[in-house]
C-alpha cells in the first residue's frame, strides 16, 4: 500500500492527465498507482519516492504522446516525442481510439524491465 504522500504525488499531478479524456486518464492513473505499489513492495519505502517520480515522468510522456496522436492529430510532434523518449513500443499506423492506444502502450510498458519502464 502506498503512503498518502506517494499516492498524492500521482493523483494530484494534473500534468499527468492534461488533455486526456476520462477513460484514458483513468487507465493511466490506475496503471501508475499499481506500478508504484509494486515498486514499494519490491524495493521498500526508501526508494519509493524516487521510483514514483520516475513513474510520473514516464506517465506524463505517455500521456503527452496519446494527446498529440489522438486528440491533436499532431503525428509529427508525437513521433518526435516518441524518438526523444525512446519509446520501445510500436507506433500507431493511423488514427486510433485514444483509450485503445493507451491500453496498448501500457501493455507494452508492462513488458519492459522494471528499471527501464520506470
Amino acid at each position: 500500500m502506498l503512503t498518502r504522500p506517494l499516492l498524492n504525488a500521482i493523483l494530484l499531478d494534473e500534468a499527468i492527465v492534461r488533455g486526456l479524456l476520462d477513460p484514458e486518464a483513468r487507465l493511466l492513473i490506475e496503471w501508475l498507482v499499481e506500478r508504484a505499489e509494486e515498486a514499494t513492495w519490491e524495493h521498500g519505502e526508501a526508494d519509493s519516492e524516487k521510483i514514483v517520480r520516475r513513474l510520473c515522468r514516464r506517465g506524463k510522456a505517455v500521456s503527452r504522446f496519446v494527446y498529440l496522436w489522438c486528440h491533436q492529430r499532431a503525428h509529427a510532434a508525437a513521433l518526435q516525442l516518441a524518438a526523444s523518449e525512446r519509446f520501445p513500443w510500436p507506433l500507431p499506423m493511423d488514427s486510433i481510439d485514444p483509450c485503445i492506444l493507451m491500453q496498448d502502450i501500457l501493455s507494452w510498458e508492462d513488458e519492459l524491465p522494471h528499471d527501464r519502464a520506470a
